[in-house]
C-alpha cells in the first residue's frame, strides 16, 4: 500500500525510514529477544537507547553541557503549569507573548500560580504577524520571559529570538524543534511535544539550564518537579519508553539528512515552493504577515469558500490528506514537518495548480 502524504499538524508523518526500522525491530530489539515496549525501563538494554537517544539529541542541537535532557510526559500543554511552578523561585510575575491559541492557553494556566504580563498581543489584528522587538513591553523583575516561536495553528513563527536582557527567556517550540538550527544558549528552557518533529505522541522533552532548577514552589508535585526529574534521568516513574526509543530513531535519522543544517535547507526549500504557489494566483491567499510566516505550518485561503470541501475531496484523492485548516482559521492548513518529503510538497503544489486552473 502506498503511503500517503500527511500534512497533520499532529501527530505528523514519521520519516519513513524510522518506520521500517521500528517495524524491524517490533519483535526483538537487538537481538535481546524483547520488543522495546516489553523492556523494563531500569534494564541495561533500555538504559543503552535512553542514554543513546539523549546523546543524539545533545549532538543535532549541539546542546550546552550546562542544560539538563528531560524526557517526560503529560504533553507540552502539562509544562503550562510547570513552568510557573518551577521557575517563579521569589519572583510575582511573568512576561508572556501572545501571539495565538498555544500562547493564549499557556497564559491562561500561568495565571493559576503567578501574575502574568502580557508583554505583546497581536489579537487585535487575528494573530497574523509577530511583535517586535521593539514592541515588547519587557519587566526586568519578571521570572521568565514566555514566548511561542511557532503558533501551530495561525501558522505564525517569530523570524528573531527576543532579546530579554537576561531574563531566562522560555520557548513552546513543540511545531518547530529540530526544524533548523538553534542557538540553544540564548534560551533559559526549552520544551516540546514530541508529535510534530521529534516522534509518536506521549513523550515532551524539556531542554532546561542548570542554574534554573531547584526553584520550585512548595506546591509543585514532585511529577512536576524538574530537579526531581533531572535528579532521576527522568525515571522517577515509567517514561514514556516507546515514544522515547523511537525519537531516538528519528535523532539518527537527522543525522543522516545533514543533521539541523542540512535539515533547514530541505526545510526552507519546501516552504519557499509552497508559499510561491500560494502568492502565484489571486485564486489561493495567505493570511499571514509575510515575516510572520510559519516554515512548518502553512494556512491558506480559497478565493471561494465554497469551493473547500471540493478542495479536501480532490486532495484526497491524490493522497493528499489532513489539509483542513482549524476550526479557529478556516480555510487549509498544510504542516510540513521535517518527515514531510519534498515530493509531498510537490505533489500539493501541482494539484494546487490543477485545481485552481480547473476551478478559475
Amino acid at each position: 500500500m502506498a503511503r500517503k502524504f500527511n500534512f497533520s499538524a499532529g501527530p505528523a508523518m514519521l520519516p519513513t525510514p524510522v518506520i521500517e526500522r521500528a517495524l524491524h525491530e517490533m519483535l526483538d530489539w537487538n537481538g535481546s529477544g524483547m520488543s522495546v515496549m516489553e523492556m523494563s525501563h531500569r534494564g541495561k538494554e533500555y538504559m543503552s537507547i535512553a542514554a543513546k537517544a539523549e546523546a543524539d539529541l545533545r549532538e543535532v542541537l549541539s546542546i550546552p553541557d550546562n542544560y539538563k535532557v528531560l524526557f517526560l510526559q503529560g504533553g507540552a500543554s502539562s509544562q503550562f503549569a510547570a513552568i510557573p511552578l518551577n521557575l517563579m523561585g521569589d519572583k510575582k510575575s511573568a512576561d508572556y507573548i501572545n501571539t495565538g491559541m498555544w500562547s493564549k492557553k499557556a497564559i491562561a494556566e500561568a495565571k493559576r500560580y503567578i501574575t502574568v504580563n502580557i508583554a505583546a498581543d497581536t489579537s487585535g489584528n487575528g494573530f497574523t504577524s509577530v511583535p517586535t522587538q521593539a514592541e515588547l513591553k519587557l519587566d526586568p523583575n519578571a521570572a521568565y520571559v514566555h514566548y511561542t516561536p511557532n503558533e501551530t495553528i495561525g501558522g505564525v513563527e517569530f523570524d528573531y529570538i527576543p532579546e530579554t536582557n537576561g531574563v531566562p527567556l522560555v520557548a513552546d517550540m513543540s511545531s518547530t524543534i529540530l526544524s533548523r538550527p538553534l542557538d540553544v544558549s540564548k534560551f533559559g528552557m526549552i520544551y516540546a511535544g514530541a508529535q510534530k518533529n521529534i516522534g509518536p505522541a506521549g513523550l515532551t522533552i524539556v531542554i532546561i539550564r542548570d542554574d534554573l532548577l531547584g526553584k520550585a514552589s512548595a506546591i509543585c508535585p514532585t511529577m512536576f518537579n524538574y530537579a526531581t526529574q533531572a535528579e532521576n534521568d527522568s525515571m522517577y516513574n515509567t517514561p514514556a519508553t516507546y515514544s522515547w526509543y523511537v525519537a531516538g530513531l528519528v535523532f539518527e535519522w537527522l543525522k543522516e539528512q545533514g543533521g539541523l543544517e542540512g535539515m533547514g535547507k530541505i526545510n526552507k526549500r519546501k516552504a519557499d515552493k509552497l508559499y510561491a504557489a500560494i502568492d502565484a494566483t489571486d485564486f489561493y491567499a495567505s493570511p499571514v504577515a509575510i515575516n510572520g510566516r510559519s516554515w512548518m505550518n502553512v494556512p491558506f485561503t480559497l478565493a471561494d469558500a465554497e469551493l473547500d470541501a471540493a478542495f479536501l475531496k480532490g486532495a484526497a484523492e491524490k493522497g493528499l490528506v489532513s489539509l483542513k485548516g482549524h476550526r479557529s482559521v478556516g480555510g487549509m492548513r498544510a504542516s510540513i514537518y521535517n518527515a514531510m518529503p519534498e515530493a509531498g510538497v510537490d505533489a500539493l503544489v501541482a494539484y494546487m495548480q490543477e485545481f485552481a486552473s480547473n476551478n478559475a
